[in-house]
């Protein structure tokens, strides 16, 4: 397995790309190839004991920032660690591509510039995944399609599930359609339609979910529109961010809170870690004719190393092939 690594993706590039790269060649059983400015990675490899690991340079004179505008940074930018990273998968010299760099940039270069869409999907996803009560919950599209149309809700539930099965190992995925009421009927005229198309789909459709649903593990896969996602997500984080703050400030308020602090610092620590973003590392981008894993900018050493896994496991379960298969079959045959 040959995965392509973005050296030029994160906040402090090349910095936790390279070292992650390497944590993955050492305990992923995967080859790597680091695709960035190569004197400013060859300098960081550096720094690290590689002799012996799997790992090649390929050279990607530029790099997109996160300041870069995805409208136009395909065309302006046609030798970036993007580009090129994505044309190894598409010219089947890596199974799969990571970067932790911005995210719109690299949804308009894989669709407009290289890997392009699999034939018969409408829209390609973003996802992300979460870890609930220790089994994973995918949530898409969570922002690359402000405004849907019911039949890509239907085919955003197909690729989840599909991805469900393939890459993470869930048996009949369970896939809800997130609204503002667990009731038939409730929801906007989107919500409803989708619903619809969804109850004769094939998928494992449990019906309308609220996000008390979702952080409950009552499904697998929770379908929404890109607006709804986008602002689900990052309610998710703020309030996460948030109430450990607050925990953090009450433990530290009086003695006897801190002694409690003290002795609650190890599942505190359990906590934060089935919560954290960084556990996963990155999420698919779903519908492109490759396997693309988008990791969060902050992303550190061991989210970049996760991340790589994601790709590993995604191309390892064919979730490509997968997808094309089902979106070309009859909707009764799904499964």
């Amino acid at each position: 397995m040959k995965i392509a690594v973005d050296a030029m993706g994160s906040d402090r590039n090349p910095v936790p790309d390279v070292e992650g790269a390497v944590l993955a060649a050492r305990e992923l059983d995967v080859s790597i190839v680091l695709v960035g400015d190569e004197q400013k990675v060859r300098a960081e490899l550096g720094r690290h004991a590689v002799e012996g690991l799997p790992i090649e340079i390929v050279h990607a004179p530029e790099a997109v920032t996160m300041t870069d505008k995805p409208g136009i940074v395909g065309r302006a930018k046609p030798r970036s660690s993007m580009h090129i990273g994505m044309e190894l998968v598409k010219e089947g010299r890596a199974d799969a591509f990571v970067t932790a760099g911005n995210t719109g940039a690299a949804l308009a270069i894989a669709l407009l510039h290289t890997l392009k869409r699999i034939p018969g999907v409408d829209r390609p996803a973003l996802s992300a995944i979460l870890r609930v009560g220790g089994r994973p919950v995918i949530l898409l599209d969570i922002g690359a399609n402000a405004d849907c149309k019911p039949e890509w809700l239907a085919q955003f539930a197909l690729m989840g599930s599909l991805y469900a099965q393939h890459a993470l190992g869930l048996s009949a995925p369970r896939v809800g359609l997130v609204s503002n009421g667990e009731e038939a009927g409730k929801g906007s005229a989107l919500v409803q339609e989708a619903a619809e198309l969804l109850s004769n789909d094939g998928v494992n459709f449990i019906g309308n979910v609220e996000p008390k649903e979702v952080l409950g593990g009552s499904v697998d896969v929770a379908v929404m529109d890109g607006f709804t996602g986008n602002i689900m997500i990052k309610s998710m984080e703020a309030l996460g961010a948030t109430v450990f703050d607050l925990l953090r400030q009450e433990l530290r308020a009086d003695w006897r809170s801190k002694l409690a602090g003290l002795l609650g610092k190890p599942a505190f620590r359990r906590v934060y870690r089935q919560m954290d973003p960084f556990e996963i590392g990155g999420a698919p981008l779903l519908g492109v004719d490759g396997v693309v894993i988008i990791g969060h900018g902050r992303s550190d050493a061991r989210a970049v190393k996760n991340a790589i896994r994601q790709a590993r496991d995604a191309a390892a379960g064919g979730i490509v092939q997968a997808i094309r298969q089902g979106i070309s079959a009859p909707s009764s045959g799904r499964q």
